[in-house]
């Protein structure tokens, strides 16, 4: 099956980061699900228009425990990634689908506006305060992914 290259440039994220653990070939593999949206302007003046396109990307191993732990709603990301059709039939009609998995996110925050974020959104429920020794992003801003 073809897959179709995708990159999403300058997105934000909607909302957390969901990560789980699923099994996979040799045992337990990290599976993380975001939301990414970005925005196109087209026209000018009194034409100009704005269009939303939002992409529900799926990441795995230790890139989606990476996103899990730095990424939280509103942080920017570039995300280069596969688009396959996950076509199937249910109750005898065609079901059809795409599933969108990335291959490289790019973290554009800088550290200081990543740790505020974070904070921010764990401050509610009081899990920053164990997390205060920790760097705010991984060693390395591009993560290849490990499928």
């Amino acid at each position: 099956m073809a897959n179709v290259q995708v990159f999403q440039r300058h997105a934000h994220l909607a909302g957390a980061v969901k990560l789980e653990f699923v099994n996979g070939r040799e045992g337990k593999i990290a599976k993380a699900v975001l939301t990414a949206i970005s925005n196109t302007r087209r026209g000018s003046g009194e034409t100009r228009e704005e269009e939303s396109t939002a992409i529900q990307w799926t990441l795995w191993g230790k890139q989606a425990e990476n996103a899990a732990e730095y990424l939280g709603k509103g942080s920017h990301v570039n995300i280069l990634g596969r688009l396959r059709n996950n076509n199937f039939e249910k109750d005898g009609e065609p079901v059809y689908g795409m599933a969108f998995t990335a291959e490289e996110v790019d973290y554009l925050d800088s550290r200081a506006e990543s740790e505020a974020r974070r904070v921010a959104g764990q401050g509610a429920n009081g899990a920053a305060a164990g997390s205060a020794g920790r760097s705010p992003r991984p060693p390395a801003a591009r993560q290849p992914a490990r499928v």
